[in-house]
């Protein structure tokens, strides 16, 4: 069994700015919120721990890695959404300024992509590829600390519906999700 783990808080989590693949550190309060996922995560006997290499993720792994006794393996496929060029903008800039590429966000689905970035199939792919190695390396339960964004494609992944489910999965800083 693999669980999903988002990271902890960063300041444009907060600020409600698209992120990406753009390196940005946890700040106090996500440091937290990678303690308190650290403190959970530590009854579930996991024998295997990756991440992202994105600075939150990777920072929030090697909190929970110290506490369970594990080093993060880093995986590029792990990674956030390429979102292009919306990159560093905050959500409500673009639902105002591109409100069409707003609303296809929205709507998600298979044929979504970031205006110059990936789509949403391309990230799931990516994805399923990276937990599917994962299940066939090691013994389980494996953590996997990752993004929003990850962990919605995996969900999706799951669902009959797929992609078309991106934006009904709820999953908030330092949150532990089972696959």
């Amino acid at each position: 069994m693999i669980w999903l783990a988002r990271h902890g808080e960063t300041t444009w989590n907060k600020d409600r700015r698209f992120q990406g693949r753009l390196d940005v550190p946890l700040n106090d309060r996500g440091r937290e919120q990678a303690r308190a996922l650290a403190e959970r995560a530590a009854g579930h006997g996991f024998v295997a721990l990756y991440a992202s290499p994105l600075a939150r993720a990777r920072e929030t792994a090697e909190i929970v890695g110290e506490r369970i006794g594990l080093e993060p393996r880093l995986d590029d496929r792990l990674r956030e959404s390429d979102v292009g060029d919306w990159a560093g903008r905050h959500k409500e800039d673009i639902a105002r300024d591109e409100p069409e590429a707003w609303a296809a966000f929205l709507a998600a689905g298979e044929d979504f992509r970031f205006p110059g970035g990936e789509s949403l199939a391309e990230q799931q792919r990516r994805v399923i590829a990276a937990l599917v190695e994962i299940t066939q390396r090691h013994e389980l339960p494996a953590l996997v600390v990752c993004h929003r964004g990850v962990i919605r494609c995996a969900l999706a992944h799951t669902h009959r519906r797929g992609l078309d489910t991106y934006h009904e999965w709820t999953v908030p800083n330092g949150e532990l999700v089972k696959l």
